[in-house]
């Protein structure tokens, strides 16, 4: 795939191979923040695992799919949110309350919002997943 931003594009890539029932999907290139995403959905049990391979280029990540992924995507612009603020991303980009994660990059690195809000720091909302 083509474009300028590579996290983008890897979720789409997950998105439209979940959808059509792959049980895999390599990602190309990698980079430590779409490293920290899939971490991110494998705690949180949305793929079932997943590999860096290096290629002796940027290198790319084989992903095993579960099949739990209804939908995910990255945001664009990034939007910066407080510890008190998720809510207001959670009713805009997730379908019910309590249901998908937003990915946020914090100073204390990338993890889902429900960590943030309950580690309490805020950070910008780069995905979402449910």
């Amino acid at each position: 795939m083509t474009g300028n931003d590579p996290l983008a594009n890897a979720l789409s890539g997950v998105d439209n191979a979940e959808s059509v029932g792959h049980l895999s999907h390599e990602i190309q290139p990698a980079s430590n923040v779409i490293g920290s995403v899939l971490e991110v959905f494998y705690d949180r049990g949305y793929i079932n695992g997943f590999e860096f391979v290096d290629d002796g280029k940027a290198g790319r990540f084989e992903v095993e799919l579960s099949g739990g992924i209804n939908e995910c995507g990255a945001v664009k612009p990034r939007y910066s949110a407080g510890a008190d603020e998720f809510e207001r991303w959670e009713k805009r980009y997730l379908p019910a309350r309590d249901y998908g994660a937003l990915i946020v990059t914090t100073s204390h690195g990338v993890m889902s919002h429900y960590e943030a809000r309950e580690t309490g720091i805020g950070g910008q909302v780069i995905a979402y997943v449910y």
